[in-house]
């Protein structure tokens, strides 16, 4: 059972199954509008598009970041229309190695489907391996398969996450690690070009999401990767660990590469740098 990441030859040898949904979920955070554009020029064949304003978000308030997930049962529902059924391996690909697609695999198991996996690579992987496109342009008007004929139990989560309060108490407690997934040059506050606060949530440590890629764009091996987390664990379990990012995305290729190393369990913390920013008592290293 895929439940982290499929390589393009493999899900191009699954495409013609009845129990394969692809999604694509390409996005610029500079530029919302691009990832549909793009869809709608060419995409694997038979994916659905996903936004990841509009169908991975929820209603933003002036506190809670920029990426606050849905409501769950909404998002239930959405998936359902979307035509997945409780069978499906549900493939999600980017152009961003996995920073975008990483997003809806942890959405999947927190509505409790494990089959679920990243395409290793993303759209560029499928492209220079010659697999078939669909690049009929599509019309300006997006919609969804619109039905719920297969039913997709809503689950208990697979996945945990955390909220700004826990981390505050964390602050003193010290009982999670904290993965920051951001650059490097954001992560120490030299740049901010997304939030109005620049720097990071005291005492969390930097692991830029692109550290899980090889020179390629493809994920490292899960030894290689399960080395590199263990170092920054330090003997903690991989259930202390929480990651965040700016909103919410590249934090989750983070966990996805725990996953795939085999350190299960790890955390999300949705809200992440936008939503702890937004509240000037908390406080900023």
């Amino acid at each position: 059972m895929m439940t982290t990441l499929i390589d393009a030859p493999s899900l191009a040898s699954r495409l013609d199954r009845g129990s394969v949904r692809v999604f694509d979920v390409r996005h610029d955070l500079a530029n919302p509008a691009a990832g549909w554009l793009a869809h709608r020029e060419s995409r694997v064949p038979g994916a659905v598009f996903l936004d990841m304003d509009a169908d991975l978000s929820g209603t933003r308030t002036s506190g809670n970041g920029r990426h606050p997930l849905p409501d769950r049962a909404a998002f239930h529902t959405l998936m359902c229309e979307a035509g997945v059924g409780e069978d499906d391996l549900v493939v999600a690909y980017d152009a961003q190695a996995g920073a975008m697609a990483a997003r809806l695999w942890w959405m999947m198991r927190w509505l409790g489907h494990a089959r679920v996996a990243v395409l290793d690579g993303g759209w560029q992987a499928w492209r220079s391996a010659g697999l078939p496109v669909e690049d009929v342009a599509l019309t300006q008007v997006r919609e969804l398969p619109g039905e719920c004929s297969r039913p997709l139990p809503l689950g208990d989560s697979l996945v945990g996450a955390v909220d700004a309060d826990a981390l505050v108490t964390n602050l003193e407690t010290a009982e999670w690690l904290v993965l920051d997934a951001r650059a490097k040059a954001r992560y120490l506050g030299e740049i901010e070009p997304m939030d109005p606060v620049a720097g990071h949530i005291p005492g969390a440590l930097n692991r830029p999401h692109t550290t899980n890629l090889d020179a390629g764009g493809r994920f490292k091996t899960a030894d290689a990767l399960r080395r590199e987390f263990g170092a920054l664990m330090d003997g903690r379990d991989p259930i202390d660990v929480v990651h965040q990012c700016g909103s919410g995305i590249t934090a989750c290729h983070n966990l996805i590469a725990m996953e795939h190393a085999g350190l299960h369990g790890s955390r999300l913390y949705p809200g992440s740098w936008s939503e702890w920013c937004s509240d000037p008592l908390r406080p900023v290293a």
